[in-house]
């Protein structure tokens, strides 16, 4: 039997308007190398000077995930050579971070029910610049560098080898996301890399203390492809041990190649000697103020863990409706949106999972759509039984793909249900003239023709019957 054992390096872009040391745009999608000047560009002579913020924001991001803050910290020299990296070193931290000692606590357990509450600790977080972008370009002899992205500020959060499965790693970073979210720190945007994780993993016989050879993967641009190349990484590194020692695990860092569904090798692992470290000397120690680390903490808003239990709580949600709402910071602002247009929150719930998700899906929108006013109106039509419950779902495909107000939609489609009883008892008395047969088999015992009965009042109202009234019709007239 083996274990598995798992670290996180996860770099974190954070919310600024300006860079890390100068005062260029942070904006994202901006013309290559515009967002640029002598100081992000490490041309001689220059000097960096802290942005404050970047400060601020990190206290917050370890105050989130309770850490110490290290009212002493300072910045260190990363030496490395490589094109998008101006200064050929990035100006980071090493021995003194200006966090540490903090943790996430996770859901843990493979089967569902059986879950139970874990804790991941969290070695350190420091700040740190971004590197440049190298652009490869397919059958060229070359490669392009854009530098908009150098200077850029970052966190790095490192975990301690706390993690035992890939399952674990990306609850973790599920967590660790929404909580930056929720506090505002970083729109964790992972395809426009504002989030990008590193993982380090080992294995090793159960029982056995000392680790396995650690092995770095790179190149993770989602949770589906963190948790892939983590499980395929680990049938890896235990078919090479059961192999024998002449097939030895090697110190390295791969990538995952999603065409090949595999990690493939990039190059020898480097340890923290080969880049020299040194205490940087353009920048002075940065001195905290207790005052200000109490001030950032106290502003910091309702984090994911504590909106669970609220709306458990409050709104009387299970756990994993709870779950799936707070796992969005805009899906769960969205829901005490609707809410508070006077929606009972379990129905609010109901729609928003159930109908509204698989709505999103099917357009392929990585965004809500849908006003949170009209939501709240569609379901109050729905309960009130102006429309039947499908209509509603019609309704709301519609919505999702237009302004038009749900009223709108429903008069042009004419989705209006029929109440009336009247009108409905009308609609049943010609159905039940048209299949006396299915009458006969009713009144002669064969209950379950009722259901082709309603069915047949349905077609003949063309869907609009409201369904409750119309059954109690149906019932009285075969009673007769």
């Amino acid at each position: 039997m083996f274990e598995t054992i798992i670290g996180l390096e996860i770099h974190v872009e954070l919310n600024t308007k300006s860079k890390i040391f100068c005062s260029c745009s942070t904006r994202f999608g901006e013309k290559p190398n515009v967002n640029t000047c002598p100081i992000c560009l490490g041309l001689p002579g220059t000097l960096p000077v802290l942005n404050e913020e970047v400060v601020n924001l990190t206290i917050k991001a370890g105050r989130a995930l309770n850490c110490e803050i290290n009212m002493i910290n300072k910045f260190d020299r990363k030496n490395y050579f490589y094109p998008d990296l101006p200064k050929a070193y990035q100006i980071s931290q090493y021995d003194m971070p200006i966090c540490s000692n903090g943790y996430i606590d996770i859901e843990a357990g493979e089967e569902e029910g059986q879950q139970e509450t874990k804790r991941i600790h969290i070695a350190r977080i420091h700040m740190e610049e971004d590197a440049g972008k190298l652009i490869h370009l397919e059958n060229e002899p070359y490669t392009l560098i854009d530098y908009n992205r150098a200077g850029v500020p970052l966190i790095e959060i490192v975990t301690r080898p706390d993690i035992r499965s890939p399952k674990e790693a990306v609850a973790f970073l599920k967590e660790l996301k929404a909580i930056l979210e929720y506090a505002e720190i970083s729109d964790c945007r992972m395809e426009e890399g504002s989030l990008r994780c590193d993982v380090n993993i080992s294995v090793r016989k159960v029982g056995q203390e000392q680790f396995g050879t650690k092995v770095e993967i790179k190149n993770l641009n989602s949770f589906r492809e963190i948790q892939k190349a983590l499980e395929e990484e680990q049938k890896r590194q235990i078919e090479l041990y059961r192999l024998g020692e002449e097939y030895k695990i090697i110190q390295e860092t791969r990538k995952w190649d999603n065409s090949q569904k595999k990690t493939v090798p990039m190059r020898s692992k480097e340890d923290a000697v080969d880049y020299r470290y040194f205490p940087e000397p353009d920048l002075p120690a940065v001195i905290i103020d207790e005052a200000a680390v109490q001030k950032i903490e106290a502003e910091l808003p309702e984090l994911p863990q504590q909106k669970r239990d609220r709306f458990m709580r409050q709104y009387k949600l299970s756990k994993y409706e709870a779950d799936i709402l707070v796992g969005d910071k805009a899906l769960a602002d969205y829901f005490e949106e609707v809410v508070g247009f006077g929606i009972r929150p379990k129905e609010a719930s109901n729609w928003i999972l159930a109908d509204l998700l698989r709505v999103l899906k099917e357009k392929k929108s990585d965004g809500i759509y849908v006003k949170s006013q009209y939501l709240a109106d569609l379901i109050k039509m729905v309960e009130e039984g102006k429309i039947s419950r499908s209509a509603g779902k019609e309704v709301l495909d519609e919505l999702a793909i237009t302004d038009k107000t749900p009223e709108v939609i429903i008069r042009e489609r004419g989705l209006t249900q029929i109440s009336g009883t009247e009108e409905l008892e009308k609609i049943v008395l010609e159905v039940l003239s048209k299949n006396t047969d299915a009458v006969e088999k009713y009144k002669s015992g064969s209950t379950k023709v009722f259901a082709f009965l309603m069915g047949q009042v349905m077609k003949e109202s063309r869907g609009k019957a409201n369904p409750n009234v119309a059954r109690d019709i149906l019932e009285k007239f075969l009673a007769m």
